[in-house]
């Protein structure tokens, strides 16, 4: 740990772009209204200035922001332009079946832009039906290695009325032992899976876990304790940011039972060195 880092946050997962589409989807109201009985400026276009406000006030250096191969997002593409000492991104939108103009794409994109990783949510595609242990993953696995680009996978049951067995952790067993290269990310917590994320966690060195669209509160205390014990490098922070304002979990992430040292990991040291040192 740096002196420069101690009390300074990143925040690895925040959405710019939800404002860019007019309608949202159904199942995405349906998250904000039933799931995080969210308000409706949730999807309202994001100003730069307001983030900045909102990230410097809770001392947030740096925000990874989502954007996709399939709908880039305009918003956080004109972020990272006007702030790259504040902004990196995140790239998902991958057509898995069809995968080469995807990788193509990505190759690309790591030579012009501050790419922090690649993500992927196997609920939120094909229905469900591929969990990340198949092989349709594997050469966008084999493209992150080869590119040094962590990968973050969606964990746990999802918000949205979708199917969510693909997205129990126990499917990233095989993929960490087939790709011991791949630096490989839970995003979204693990629930209700949390004890065996934990094992996995353990067992592979490569694995890391974000707990992005949980209110630091609400997590467990057996990952809490984890934290404290055997895994002080492997889990990191994320707000899902607007789902979750920084102004609410920053300060719920402060008051959790951790030392020092460990939650300048978890806001922001495990951060910089798992997805930025590629980018310094």
């Amino acid at each position: 740990m740096t002196a420069s880092s101690v009390g300074h946050v990143i925040d690895c997962l925040v959405n710019v772009h939800f404002g860019e589409t007019e309608q949202q989807p159904t199942w995405m109201l349906k998250v904000r209204d039933d799931y995080f009985k969210g308000p409706e400026s949730m999807f309202a276009p994001v100003d730069l200035s307001a983030l900045l406000d909102e990230m410097d006030e809770q001392g947030v250096r740096r925000a990874i922001l989502m954007d996709s191969l399939a709908k880039p997002s305009v918003t956080a593409r004109k972020f990272v332009e006007d702030r790259p000492d504040r902004f990196a991104l995140a790239i998902g939108g991958f057509n898995l079946l069809r995968p080469m103009p995807g990788l193509r794409e990505l190759s690309a994109l790591v030579k012009d832009l501050p790419i922090a990783y690649a993500a992927v949510g196997p609920s939120f595609w094909g229905d469900g039906q591929y969990p990340p242990s198949d092989a349709v993953y594997y050469p966008l696995y084999t493209k992150c290695a080869e590119l040094e680009v962590p990968l973050c996978i969606n964990t746990g049951l999802p918000g949205p009325p979708i199917p969510g067995e693909a997205q129990n952790p126990i499917h990233l067993d095989r993929v960490c032992v087939r790709f011991p290269e791949l630096k490989l990310c839970m995003i979204h917590g693990a629930d209700p899976w949390w004890d065996l994320a934990i094992r996995l966690l353990i067992k592979y060195s490569n694995l890391r876990l974000m707990t992005s669209a949980w209110s630091p509160k609400r997590l467990p205390e057996s990952l809490v304790h984890y934290m404290r014990t055997r895994g002080p490098n492997k889990v990191i922070y994320g707000s899902d940011w607007p789902v979750l304002k920084m102004r609410r979990v920053i300060p719920e992430a402060r008051a959790l039972d951790l030392p020092a040292e460990v939650l300048d990991n978890y806001l922001y040291n495990n951060a910089e060195e798992f997805f930025f040192d590629r980018l310094s």
